[in-house]
């Protein structure tokens, strides 16, 4: 069977994505694997309607809806390689060795973090250390936080937290990112900056109690954000030669097309940042009304 579009990820770009295409009558391909990004939270916010719900609950309702189309099929797998075949036609090969064609393709496959390697992170992350201030940021309100990052957006970061809690402490874990103005304007609201190494994070039942740093020193903290770098979860874009953005996204024009004839991105493959539920869902909208229209004009076109 050669599908209308197969659509690597199943996220909420991609989700709605096979939504809005099965609406519309497009026989769709939803290749999943099953293992979201956001599977650590407790529960994802700012999607009205849904405020927090837990990320399984969210795929669940998402699926029930997709699914209710008959023209969309689910295929629980995990595609490991894509390309434009000969006939002008996409190929994702999946893990079994299955080969599903389709006449256009949608990279949905999101990003994946890389933190800063520091010990006793992951116990604490999605309980009490997370990675964005509008998803989290509600939960931890008025706490004494922590927030970690060697990237110079550690100042508009900490500017942005000190709306939730005044009791604030930035680690820039031994880099200088941060120039002499930038700490002074941060000090002057009485927010702490730290620049020597972050060694470890402790605390028991995913709750943070200290951070330990380099030299020994303990800080005691009830919860914070680490702000982790963003690379592409997979490297199908790269690979069929699209145009990247200045920060490592993948360069669509305003219906998710890509560079290559055929070939779209959506949510967080597209634009990195923000992540957020909400955002990305749109975007995969938004998308899947870029592939209908492609694909009613070549049918006109015969």
């Amino acid at each position: 069977m050669i599908y209308d579009c197969a659509i690597i990820g199943g996220g909420p770009a991609g989700l709605n994505a096979a939504l809005v295409l099965g609406r519309a009558r497009r026989s769709v391909a939803l290749i999943d694997n099953n293992k979201p990004r956001n599977a650590v939270t407790h529960a994802s916010h700012g999607f009205i309607t849904r405020d927090g719900v837990t990320p399984g609950e969210f795929r669940r309702i998402a699926y029930d809806e997709v699914l209710r189309y008959p023209s969309v099929k689910h295929l629980q797998t995990e595609a490991v390689e894509a390309r434009n075949n000969a006939s002008g036609l996409f190929e994702v090969l999946d893990s079994s060795g299955l080969r599903i064609q389709a006449r256009k393709l949608i990279l949905a496959s999101g990003v994946k973090e890389i933190f800063p390697e520091i010990d006793g992170f992951y116990p604490l992350y999605g309980k009490s250390l997370f990675n964005c201030p509008y998803c989290d940021g509600w939960e931890l309100q008025d706490q004494p936080l922590v927030v970690v990052s060697e990237s110079p957006a550690v100042f508009h970061t900490a500017k942005l937290l000190f709306n939730w809690s005044k009791d604030l402490v930035v680690c820039t874990n031994g880099q200088s990112s941060l120039s002499d103005e930038q700490k002074n304007r941060l000090q002057a609201k009485g927010i702490v900056v730290m620049e020597q190494p972050v060694t470890a994070f402790v605390g028991h039942h995913g709750r943070l109690e200290h951070v330990r740093f380099a030299d020994g020193t303990e800080l005691p903290r009830a919860g914070g954000f680490v702000m982790p770098r963003f690379v592409p979860a997979v490297p199908f874009g790269e690979r069929l030669g699209c145009e990247r953005t200045e920060n490592g996204g993948i360069r669509t024009d305003a219906w998710g097309r890509t560079s290559i004839p055929g070939l779209y991105a959506a949510g967080d493959a597209s634009y990195f940042m923000p992540s957020q539920v909400v955002f990305a869902a749109a975007d995969g909208s938004r998308t899947a009304m870029g592939v209908n229209v492609d694909l009613t004009e070549e049918d006109f076109a015969k």
